[in-house]
């Protein structure tokens, strides 16, 4: 069951919604400010703690690729109970950094609640994303992508193709005609976490 934590302004019309774990709450007061600093506009932080990160925001079963930790699948199971938070007319964004960002621009793909996706160095290296992006629509019209310029350096082979798969994926997702950004960091995937996640929801927040 996931937990629910808010901040910012509980009443803003505009809602981001973040699938967090334990680390990311520890660094979520510093991005919201930088939020805060960016965009004009009052908002609301829904942090959804999931249980399970390799389970719960993978859209599909998938064997492990570092450690021995397989992908449950359980993503639509939380993105059922992310629906539940949306739905009174607000403005909702969803986004997240790395899993959670790939969850986000798999929930996308699902349901047109979202106005904007958040994807701060989202693995797009997972199992056959790029088969589905490539073969389904998304269902929203602005997408933010990012990620480490050293990200791709890794000895894991899945992984090193991360940079290649977000290529595809802005090039596929401007093609689509989705405004969407590709925005390349310093430094591996390890890097500024809250601070590349504050800027990817203060871009799709913006006008």
């Amino acid at each position: 069951m996931t937990e629910i934590i808010k901040f910012g302004q509980e009443d803003a019309k505009k809602v981001l919604i973040q699938p967090v774990d334990e680390h990311d709450l520890s660094g979520i007061d510093k991005e919201i400010s930088l939020i805060k600093q960016a965009v004009a506009d009052d908002f609301c932080l829904l942090a959804v703690k999931v249980g399970s990160w390799n389970d719960d925001l993978s859209p599909w079963r998938a064997p492990a690729v570092f450690e021995n930790e397989d992908f449950g699948g359980l993503g639509q199971d939380t993105l059922n109970e992310i629906l539940k938070l949306t739905g009174d007319g607000r403005t909702y964004y969803i986004g997240g950094y790395s899993l959670a960002a790939l969850f986000s621009l798999w929930a996308a793909y699902q349901t047109n609640v979202f106005a904007g996706v958040a994807a701060a160095s989202p693995s797009v290296w997972y199992p056959g994303f790029d088969r589905y992006m490539n073969d389904n629509a998304i269902m929203c019209r602005k997408v933010y992508l990012s990620l480490g310029d050293r990200e791709e350096r890794t000895k894991n082979p899945v992984m090193a193709t991360v940079a290649d798969r977000i290529r595809e994926a802005y090039e596929g997702l401007t093609d689509e005609g989705v405004s969407c950004s590709l925005e390349w960091n310093s430094g591996n995937h390890f890097k500024d976490a809250e601070i590349r996640t504050a800027r990817a929801f203060a871009w799709v927040m913006g006008d």
